[in-house]
């Protein structure tokens, strides 16, 4: 009984029953925090910390024996436990340190979290570039840089610079294969960059022209089988050698080509094909030309291809051939969206938007590029074979217009209507009924092509001097399209003929409003202010022209004009000297220059240009005298005998360059030649009293007989010429005594007096006015006609005697320096400058004065397509 103990009322008999080491606890191994951690990476193999603190969150629990002792046991990793705070020490804030906190802040430390305090990092580590790999990768660097820079020098056309950049490369890249082998890499040679390398030497070769080293660059790649698909570049080389001209090697290459590209690149064969075909055509032989054009048509129709197939059945002349290949021509798709895609179906603003944005765009753009240049070779072609396949060109050109009509190229149809009256006026054919109605046609048309019709009829009867008509058919055009510039030109004109310069102004400048790169308008604009005497703008017109034409003749012989009319010779020389640069023969400009440095007083550069002009044209009168005059002065009468010569085989009615030949040898002491032309020129003007008072002196001082025979008809003949003076004197007087009891007689009669309008001069009376100047011209020669008088060779009696080198100026402000017959117009094309400018020709037949040009000066272009 004394080993019985009993229990008491506070003691639990089963106490102690539940208690066991918690190592042993399966169930809470998923809430131990450490043990997961261990199990899910190496943590476990970390040997066990040392705790700071006794306790855990689950705790030391003690472990109840049967003797009631209880023990507190650590974690199962040995480490405390989260959350047990013990002895009054801090709770650490987590299990995990984190960067730049500890478990105890007692200790004075900062909070530093990105470790500032311990100074800058230390320096990475330097490269090594002295190993062979380095310097390779380097070296490539640099490869591949100069390759990029000779392209980029090649875009925008330094091809020098670029052909250097190339050669540069090519020299880095064999350092490089060097410095591979020397360190054993030989075999990671990069053979792309080689390719590229050579590649880029070859074309920068090919594009400074220097053909030998391109070739020799392209057949190194070409025979290293190394590189892949290098037989594409045969096709460089036969480019090259159609630039050389040896077209035989040309096609060798390309069939080697060919040969070597699959069926799978079908576009590359194709062009490589084209190519054989262009080169058949220029070596003349069109049947193997035809063979491969026709193999492209039936493969892969395009629009460049039906046009040259064309050109070869036109050069073969194959009627039929050429119809079927026009046929083809109009059939090839263009692959390319109708133009009501652009224009908006409703009112959606978001495909407003989307459409504004794609109308313009490059896309569409290419899009109308390639659909005129079909146009253009349709109407090229049509107008090529209309003469040709069909017994008369108007046949023919109706079989295109037809056949045009049944295709996509409806629109075309018009245009070719069109062309056809303008074939007409390209022939000179300005009669042809079926081109004036042709035309008419289209004024029922839509507006575009009726202003284009209307503008062709009126520039036709503006070249036919039916102002009237041309008036009518310009207001049409400009009714038709307000903002066709051609219009408002082909206006401007007929008023400019009317003399309403104000006006004519105006048409012009809504020309320029419309399109401000039309140089008709600008030029007409010039010659306009011009005659309106508004000096400055009409110079700052052809100012503004010569910047867009640099190199027209015309625009710079009338900025010399206006200097010369504004009194400033030097420039008017200046720009002079710039017209003969682009026209290096012209004998017009070269006479007006000697007459400015005449003007100068510059005698040796005025012969020397008036000797030029006559070289290039000895029927210029004006220049002919000039000379003859100069020698005279210049005391050489034998040398201007040659001159004075010509002049009457030019003019032989007129007797005055006969009494300068025999003068000038009477003068030169040949008495006995200066006779002998005497008499000739009496035998043909028998009543000239000048020729016969020489004869009188010449045989006197001859002692010949002839003398009281010449001496009796001189009398009669002085009598004959005082009666005619006195006829036109008694004439003159009765006619002004009329027309003062006229004017005397109409004030009395009417309060209003009317302006007379005088009307300009036309092309027939420009015989009347060059008569009218050489009768100004003898008055001139007069002290030379006259000398004979006195014994006259003493120094005092020549200087009396010597010619004034004084000579008309060229055609007057507005008129056209060239001084032509009528000028033909090939109203086939748009001129740049139009057929209402003034052009520089070298065969001038006869002076034009200001009021005939008026009607010629102004002309208009056809339509500007």
């Amino acid at each position: 009984m004394e080993n019985v103990h009993l229990a008491g009322e506070e003691e639990d008999l089963y106490s102690g029953y539940n208690d066991y080491n918690p190592t042993f606890d399966s169930e809470e191994l998923e809430n131990d925090l450490g043990f997961q951690q261990a199990v899910r990476t190496s943590y476990g193999r970390r040997p066990p910390m040392t705790a700071k603190f006794p306790g855990t969150a689950i705790g030391a629990r003690p472990l109840a024996s049967s003797f009631g002792a209880r023990i507190p046991l650590a974690s199962s990793l040995g480490r405390p436990m989260t959350g047990a705070v013990q002895d009054g020490a801090a709770r650490p804030m987590t299990a995990v340190r984190a960067a730049g906190y500890t478990s105890s802040l007692t200790r004075g430390s900062t909070f530093d979290p990105l470790g500032q305090s311990k100074g800058p990092a230390p320096s990475l580590e330097a490269k090594n570039e002295d190993t062979p790999e380095e310097k390779i990768k380097i070296l490539e660097k640099k490869v591949n840089d100069l390759i990029e820079e000779s392209c980029m020098a090649q875009s925008i056309g330094a091809l020098q610079l670029a052909l250097e950049k190339a050669k540069e490369a090519g020299r880095k890249e064999r350092a490089l294969v060097r410095q591979r082998e020397q360190s054993g890499n030989a075999d990671h040679i990069n053979l792309d960059l080689t390719y590229s390398v050579l590649l880029n030497l070859a074309n920068q070769y090919a594009n400074n022209e220097m053909y030998p080293e391109a070739l020799n660059s392209y057949q190194v790649i070409v025979k290293n089988k190394m590189f892949n698909n290098a037989g594409r570049l045969k096709v460089n080389m036969a480019n090259i050698y159609v630039k050389q001209k040896n077209y035989p090697k040309a096609i060798k290459f390309y069939r080697m080509a060919l040969d070597q590209i699959s069926n799978a690149h079908k576009e590359m064969r194709i062009k490589i094909m084209q190519n054989i075909g262009v080169v058949f055509v220029r070596m003349g032989q069109y049947s193997d030309a035809i063979t491969s054009f026709e193999h492209i048509m039936s493969e892969s129709p395009n629009i460049k291809t039906g046009f040259n197939l064309i050109l070869c059945y036109y050069a073969i002349g194959d009627r039929e051939r050429m119809k079927k290949a026009f046929q083809k021509l109009i059939s090839v798709p263009l692959g390319i969206d109708d133009e009501d895609k652009y224009i908006p179906a409703n009112d959606d603003t978001d495909s407003s938007m989307v459409i504004d944005a794609i109308k313009n765009d490059k896309l569409h753009q290419m899009e109308r590029d390639l659909k005129l240049l079909a146009e253009k070779y349709i109407m090229t072609a049509a107008k090529l074979i209309a003469p040709a396949i069909e017994s008369s060109f108007a046949t023919g050109f109706d079989w295109c217009v037809d056949m045009v009509k049944n295709s996509q190229y409806v629109e075309l149809a018009n245009d070719l209507e069109i062309n056809k009256a303008i074939t007409y006026l390209r022939q000179k054919d300005f009669n042809q009924v079926e081109a004036v109605e042709t035309l008419k046609t289209f004024e029922k048309k839509d507006s575009r092509v009726k202003s284009a019709a209307a503008t062709n009829l009126s520039f036709l009867y503006f070249l036919e001097k039916d102002y009237d008509q041309a008036d009518r058919y310009a207001d049409l055009a400009m009714t038709a399209d307000r903002y066709n510039p051609a219009a408002l030109i082909n206006k401007g004109n007929t008023v400019f003929v009317k003399q309403d310069y104000e006006k004519a102004a105006e048409f012009y400048k809504e020309a320029l409003r419309n399109d401000s790169s039309c140089t008709e308008a600008l030029y007409n604009l010039g010659l306009t202010y011009k005659k309106l005497n508004r000096l400055e703008e009409a110079l700052d017109c052809f100012l503004k022209l010569h910047a867009i034409l640099r190199n027209s003749a015309q625009v710079m012989y009338q900025l010399a004009n206006l200097y010369e009319l504004l009194e400033d010779p030097q420039q008017a020389i200046e720009w002079l000297i710039q017209v003969l640069s682009v026209t290096h023969t012209d004998p017009q400009a070269l006479a007006k220059l000697g007459e400015l440095y005449d003007g100068e007083g510059d005698k040796s550069q005025a012969f020397q240009y008036y000797y030029e002009s006559f070289r290039y044209f000895p029927s210029n009168i004006d220049v002919i005298e000039w000379l003859g005059a100069y020698y005279i002065e210049t005391q050489f009468c034998e040398k201007a005998i040659q001159y004075f010569e010509r002049a009457t085989l030019i003019q032989p009615t007129q007797v005055k360059w006969q009494l300068m030949v025999a003068s000038c040898y009477r003068r030169s002491g040949n008495y006995q030649k200066a006779l002998e032309t005497y008499k000739e020129i009496h035998r043909k003007f028998p009543e000239n009293v000048e020729c016969l008072r020489f004869l009188v002196r010449l045989c006197t001082d001859m002692g010949l007989k002839e003398v009281q025979e010449y001496a009796t008809k001189l009398k009669k003949a002085e009598k004959m010429k005082e009666i005619k003076e006195q006829r036109v004197k008694s004439g003159r007087e009765g006619s002004a005594r009329g027309r003062r009891e006229s004017r005397e007689g109409s004030a009395g009669s009417a309060g209003v007096s009317t302006p007379v309008l005088t009307s300009p001069k036309k092309a027939s009376n420009m015989e009347m006015d060059v008569k009218a100047v050489s009768q100004s011209e003898s008055k001139r020669l007069s002290p030379l006609l006259d000398s004979g008088r006195d014994s006259g060779h003493s120094s005092n009696s020549t200087k009396g005697e010597r010619l004034s080198a004084k000579m008309r100026s060229l055609p007057g402000s507005n008129e056209p320096y060239e001084a032509s017959s009528p000028k033909e117009i090939d109203a086939s094309y748009v001129d740049p400058l139009g057929p209402q400018m003034e052009r520089p020709k070298t065969g001038a037949k006869k002076r034009v004065e200001d009021d005939d040009f008026a009607d010629e000066e102004l002309g208009d272009d056809l339509l500007p397509e």
